[in-house]
């Protein structure tokens, strides 16, 4: 009987004892999910919380990228491959000039793309940052929808260095030069400048449209020489600030670059477009785009459609981002950001002090 009691309490001892690691070993998990779960929500606010741009057209300086290139493996990667996609010296373009070859539509516009893709494979390879981790959107201002389907891993990059010297080419030969023009309307709005343009378009039988409605107090328009400035004379009727034209080559966004857009509709055909990761911020709809199909197509629309850029900072800010990273070329888009929500930390990066200041923040 001794024995048996023994026995028992021997069996009811390793029972406690077994119960007591089962307990250590449930609040263990049970602090571990909770501590994973703190992690991941921590992500998913910084996720929440920012957002990357990519530049377009007029960012462009001689000299840009070079930095990146003599301290980064990463970044001459980049051009290198672009070099070669194009079977054309680009960097030496980029870092010598001269300016009026560099500023030309079909140099420009892979030159921009290829610095702020080089940005974005710095900061993934050689700092350790993934975008899927640490971005919530990314988005692109005209071109630069280009750069950031790439660096989210919609494009691959010979591709798009490849389809954007062909844009490049086929705006520019879509209207013969001096017959289009582009204005700024200055203290306008999208009302006004939309107003503007219809008068313009009907005093000269001919296209005007607003091409980029880029903040407030600064919407552009483009169309036939002739009715471009006519609406800038019917703008200043409405009370505009001011209408200025822009140094550019060809009316951008407008439906005179229909010959470009067929162009673009015909070489996107045959590429491959991945879902982007992070989501992006399309120009034509101001919302989120990731099915690869409709990218294509959006992307042809986008050639003669108008770049939404203000309601495109408007969404992201209503879904919960309060700061917005320019990657590559300039500090175009970071002075828009402000302009359009003075609440946004704004940061531009593009080069390797930039970057390192960048990281810290993480």
């Amino acid at each position: 009987m001794g024995g048996f009691l023994n026995k028992s309490v021997r069996s009811l001892a390793d029972y406690r004892l077994c119960e007591n690691v089962l307990a250590l070993d449930r609040g263990m998990r049970t602090r571990h999910r909770k501590k994973k779960a703190q992690k991941f929500a921590e992500s998913w606010e910084d996720i929440m919380a920012r957002a990357f741009t990519f530049p377009g057209q007029g960012s462009q300086a001689v000299g840009m990228g070079q930095q990146l290139a003599e301290a980064m493996p990463a970044a001459r990667e980049v051009f290198e491959e672009v070099n070669d996609a194009l079977s054309q010296n680009l960097t030496r373009l980029m870092w010598e000039g001269p300016e009026d070859e560099l500023t030309l539509t079909e140099n420009a516009q892979p030159a921009l793309m290829a610095v702020s893709v080089a940005v974005a494979r710095v900061l993934e390879r050689e700092g350790g940052l993934d975008l899927g981790e640490k971005v919530k959107f990314v988005a692109g201002h005209s071109l630069g929808e280009y750069s950031a389907l790439t660096a989210a891993g919609a494009l691959g990059l010979s591709d798009t260095a490849r389809l954007l010297k062909l844009r490049g080419q086929s705006m520019q030969k879509a209207v013969p030069v001096g017959e289009g023009a582009m204005a700024a309307l200055l203290g306008a709005d999208l009302g006004q400048a939309e107003g503007a343009a219809e008068a313009g378009a009907k005093a000269e039988a001919a296209v005007c449209q607003v091409a980029n409605d880029n903040a407030p107090g600064q919407v552009v328009i483009s169309g036939a020489r002739a009715a471009v400035e006519a609406a800038i004379a019917a703008a200043k009727e409405m009370g505009v600030k001011r209408g200025t034209l822009l140094p550019v080559s060809a009316p951008f966004h407008c439906a005179l670059m229909q010959p470009a857009a067929d162009a673009m509709a015909e070489a996107l055909a045959t590429i491959e477009i991945q879902a982007p990761i992070p989501a992006l911020v399309g120009n034509v709809t101001a919302g989120i785009v990731e099915d690869p199909e409709e990218i294509r197509s959006l992307l042809v629309a986008q050639v003669t459609g108008m770049v939404r850029w203000r309601e495109s900072i408007e969404f992201m800010v209503a879904n919960g981002i309060d700061t917005v990273v320019e990657l590559g070329a300039g500090k175009v888009l970071t002075g828009m950001a402000k302009r359009i929500n003075r609440d946004l930390t704004g940061m531009a990066v593009g080069t390797p002090e930039e970057i390192e200041a960048f990281l810290k923040t993480l």
